[in-house]
């Protein structure tokens, strides 16, 4: 369904962009000897446009509020790059096509279209920057625009080769085919450009935990401070270990975990739970057995591996563990972890971490 989508608003949009730009022609006729000039900006900007929108909507489908509220600066940001580097295109192309160059006409075409994709995708790499928290990590929104600046580059150019021999087939046809050689031509651009942009954008399977109940800030208490110093101050709140290669999504000063913040996993390894300060574990959670559980990551999979001594005080989607055999884990499991001495009224009662495999939902 994603392709069809992404295809469907691609293709739609390209169309939208030609129809306007004709329109603009025939009404300013004085413009008809600077076609490109005119058709190049509303293509892009229209291709923008739709590919930025698609995204937002079907990435977040439960929450049109938030969508909204997204799209307003998205859409000021994908409407100035198509509008600047549609009009540089359509200068550059109308200025190749001078006779005394004497560039060949199919190399002219190719390279607008190019130039086209590249306004798509930068406007769907800057714009992922504002709707994402995985673009809180500097490498991987580095990452994100050249993925959508290259899938663009790639398409357009695919796009452009085929309408060259498209227009060798239809330059044999009646005048009335002939007239459909730009509608599909542009066609086949959007056509190309959503289906690459559903793999380039398609969900990322980054196993994350969500941090929920439990995990609200409170402040360490003085008393909780002594001559022992920071380890004992660091007993009065959860965190992930500095030492440990976790980190958080969208990056964060200090390694204190806070509800909604979310922990990113590895793509494989073994994460280590509990409360133990000598052996510090991955992520520490004040109040539970020194050792509860272990955390076993695979690709697109995890296992939860309680401790034999501490099974009893973790329950999975709500329900106890009966016994320490491991657990298989699947998007949006619910991990509860309780606490030991429950009689401590500073003690947290219980912690509740939600394991993701995948992030569907940019604000998630």
């Amino acid at each position: 369904m994603r392709l069809y989508f992404y295809c469907l608003a691609a293709v739609c949009s390209a169309l939208i962009g030609w129809n306007l730009g004709q329109f603009v022609l025939d009404d300013l006729g004085w413009l008809v000897t600077l076609p490109e000039v005119v058709l190049f900006p509303y293509v892009a900007v229209s291709l923008a446009v739709g590919i930025v929108t698609n995204e937002v909507l079907i990435s977040n489908p439960t929450r049109p509020k938030i969508n909204f509220r997204i799209l307003k600066s998205c859409l000021l940001i994908a409407v100035a790059l198509g509008l600047g580097i549609g009009l540089l295109a359509g200068g550059l192309v109308q200025f190749l096509f001078i006779p005394s160059l004497a560039i060949p006409s199919f190399i002219i075409r190719v390279s607008g279209w190019i130039i086209i994709g590249i306004a798509v995708g930068l406007a769907e790499g800057f714009t992922w920057r504002r709707r994402s928290i995985e673009a809180g990590n500097p490498k991987r929104s580095r990452r994100r625009i050249f993925a959508s600046v290259t899938s663009a580059v790639f398409a357009s150019a695919i796009a452009a080769l085929l309408f060259e021999l498209l227009r060798l087939g239809i330059g044999t046809l009646p005048l009335a085919f002939r007239n459909l050689e730009d509608p599909l031509g542009f066609s086949l651009l959007g056509l190309l450009l959503g289906i690459a942009f559903s793999v380039t954008s398609s969900p990322s399977y980054m196993a994350a935990l969500r941090a929920g109940s439990g995990f609200e800030f409170r402040q360490i208490e003085p008393d909780a401070i002594d001559t022992v110093g920071i380890e004992t101050s660091a007993l009065s709140f959860p965190y992930v270990s500095q030492s440990s290669q976790l980190q958080f999504v969208g990056g964060q000063e200090n390694n204190r975990v806070e509800e909604g913040m979310s922990i990113q996993l590895p793509a494989r390894g073994k994460i280590r739970i509990g409360s133990a300060t000598r052996k510090e574990p991955d992520i520490y959670l004040p109040g539970v057995a020194l050792h509860v559980a272990d955390l076993e990551i695979h690709p697109r999979h995890a296992v939860l591996d309680p401790n034999q001594t501490a099974f009893e005080t973790i329950e999975v989607n709500g329900i106890p563990l009966r016994s320490r055999r491991p657990v298989m884990l699947k998007h949006n499991s619910l991990l509860t972890f309780h606490a030991l001495n429950q009689s401590d009224p500073y003690a947290k009662k219980l912690y509740r971490l939600v394991y993701y495999n995948r992030f569907l939902d940019p604000q998630a």
